[in-house]
């Protein structure tokens, strides 16, 4: 292939091609667990998560919420994947190779924000939300009916592998993923750039900027224990029993399973079986949605 600008330009268009389409196929669970909030600056700060309080009767003048002072703030990263075309294989039309690298690269784009939004749910044991405690805790601070100050718990606890119980069905998830910057396919592949003139090789990148965070913590139930019916009556209870400041019921019901691949047995068993372990009826089928995934291995 005689390296010119309209021969470079078709080999671009195809690379970014294969990527995209890579891009497409690659599986995706998280918009099950995760709120997407585009980002316009650096960091985004979310004080607005402990304003749960609802209405009220409107007596004397309104009661004013805003920005709680106890605010989230959560700081973009940026990350990149980058491949190496050498001229020589231009020259002599051996690409073949390079479709493979390009599909790689459009699922590692994919792939990321996902890894990042199940790593994020893991990590909920032992990682600070908005209120300064782990995101599954035994003791998030709350206001009861009369302002008093008091706790709430949103773990089961247990040592075990975790499975998790979230409801899914509101404006909010329990996980923000937020994005800064989309997937961008960018490429170094003029004859006079310094790449070419001195490693010989054209250079082809994908970008993404973002970082995620923790919602709201009552809208998940994160535990250690083993997944049974026991287990999961309780993690049922503690979210439609969940309340905001002021003790306001928060009308919660709970709507997804979450498990790794090594629970997925168990998950099937509660969710989906006529009886239960004792060959009573089931009271638990159908109750929730069960959902696999894998990067929780």
């Amino acid at each position: 292939m005689i390296v010119n600008a309209a021969n470079l330009q078709a080999l671009r268009v195809g690379f970014n091609t294969t990527f995209r389409n890579a891009m497409g196929q690659a599986p995706t669970m998280r918009d099950r667990v995760a709120s997407t909030i585009r980002s316009s600056t650096a960091s985004n700060s979310y004080g607005w998560l402990k304003q749960m309080s609802g209405m009220r009767e409107w007596i004397g003048p309104r009661q004013l919420d805003g920005i709680a002072e106890a605010s989230y703030t959560v700081v973009n990263r940026h990350f990149e994947k980058t491949v190496e075309v050498n001229r020589n294989d231009i020259e002599d039309d051996n690409l073949g190779q390079y479709s493979m690298m390009f599909s790689a690269m459009g699922d590692a784009a994919a792939s990321q924000p996902e890894l990042m939004v199940w790593d994020q749910l893991k990590a909920g044991f032992d990682t600070e939300c908005w209120d300064g405690q782990n995101f599954f805790d035994t003791d998030h601070p709350i206001t009861d009916k009369d302002g008093n100050e008091t706790v709430f718990s949103n773990t089961g606890g247990g040592s075990g592998t975790p499975w998790f119980l979230l409801c899914t069905n509101k404006a909010v998830k329990p996980i923000l993923l937020q994005e800064r910057k989309p997937v961008t396919f960018t490429y170094k592949d003029r004859p006079e750039d310094d790449n070419v003139f001195n490693n010989n090789t054209f250079i082809y990148g994908a970008e993404w900027r973002g970082n995620v965070g923790f919602g709201i913590p009552q809208m998940a139930y994160g535990s250690k224990q083993t997944l049974d019916a026991t287990s999961y009556a309780a993690a049922r209870a503690a979210i439609q029993g969940m309340t905001g400041d002021g003790g306001r019921p928060l009308g919660l019901m709970p709507n997804l399973l979450v498990v790794p691949p090594s629970l997925e047995s168990a998950g099937r068993k509660l969710l989906n079986s006529e009886y239960g372990s004792g060959g009573e009826t089931n009271q638990w089928k159908g109750t929730a949605e069960l959902l696999v995934v894998p990067w929780l291995a």
